[in-house]
């Protein structure tokens, strides 16, 4: 019976450990990373990805992804620790020790480099090294704590996963893979933003120059404003000039966006009201993942093939 429960409880504590390393990885925040990889991979693929080189490629992003969040766990464990809502992470309340962690998130990188390197390619391996460079010495160590401009610049890290999707499929980049990473990138502040309204008393207490906290709400929803509605218009330039996706792509893109800009608008003449606030919040997240959605849809070989021959039917009649 004794030797029962000792098992047990080294049973739980074990879990407990993976538990708190998986947390260290913020897993919450890796499927969005994912999902515009996959778009991206198949928009390069023309709609033929091969599953092997797909598998492969979100597990290395995902292995750069969690090593980056890891580093920044480690980094951020001082203000973790002054916020309610991140006091109870793994580092600030001391279930996992800082030389631990970066044991960790130097293997998860380690991993990362070479199952891309290996059985994708080289350029794949170096743009998921870059983004876990730049997600730690651009945005954590040098803006997050200096300026308010964090989340725009700091956006880049979020928007590599795109260019290495598509550097996997072709091992090169076009103007179509910088344009996703562009959509990406200008899509950040006001999904960041949004959040940031929601929780500005936090960043405020820790003395991070969120744009809420330095510029208040009127100015943010501005921002907000600007940033969603040029991320709308950005998203059809993959429609035309530069034809990557198809009419289905830009009927979808143009239809997410319009309510995307109908619920920036309504924050627009809400600053103050919070739950306006996670509303955005929260379609910015089923935006981003129905956009890249559509993407594949369009990309698939029955999309064109069906497009086509309603287009001829159009022309026969």
């Amino acid at each position: 019976m004794i030797e029962t429960n000792v098992s047990r409880r080294h049973h739980d504590t074990f879990l407990q450990v993976i538990q708190s390393y998986y947390q260290l990885t913020k897993p919450r925040i890796i499927p969005l990373l994912l999902i515009t990889t996959a778009g991206s991979m198949w928009i390069a693929a023309k709609g033929q990805v091969d599953p092997w080189l797909l598998i492969v490629t979100l597990i290395g992003g995902t292995l750069a992804a969690a090593s980056a969040q890891t580093i920044n766990c480690i980094y951020d464990r001082d203000i973790d620790y002054d916020m309610e809502r991140t006091r109870h992470r793994p580092m600030p309340s001391g279930r996992v020790q800082p030389r631990d962690a970066l044991i960790f998130a130097i293997a998860l990188a380690v991993a990362s480099f070479t199952l891309l390197t290996v059985f994708a390619n080289l350029l794949a391996a170096l743009l998921a090294f870059s983004g876990i460079v730049f997600y730690v010495l651009v945005y954590t160590h040098w803006l997050k704590r200096h300026s308010t401009q964090n989340i725009v610049i700091g956006g880049a890290a979020g928007a590599i996963p795109a260019l290495v999707g598509w550097a996997a499929v072709t091992d090169t980049l076009s103007w179509a893979a910088w344009l996703i990473f562009a959509i990406i990138f200008l899509w950040t502040p006001p999904h960041f933003w949004a959040l940031a309204l929601m929780i500005r008393d936090d960043y405020a207490k820790v003395g991070i120059p969120m744009l809420p906290v330095v510029a208040g709400d009127q100015a943010t929803v501005r921002q907000i404003w600007y940033y969603t509605v040029v991320t709308v218009l950005t998203t059809v330039l993959l429609f035309y000039p530069l034809h990557a996706s198809g009419v289905v792509y830009a009927v979808i893109a143009l239809s997410l966006g319009g309510f995307f800009i109908h619920k920036a608008w309504r924050l627009l003449q809400s600053p103050e009201d919070r739950t306006v606030a996670r509303e955005l919040f929260l379609y910015s997240i089923s935006y981003m993942m129905l956009l890249c959605l559509g993407m594949v849809i369009d990309s698939l070989p029955f999309t064109r093939s069906l497009v086509t021959a309603v287009v001829s039917y159009l022309h026969l009649v």
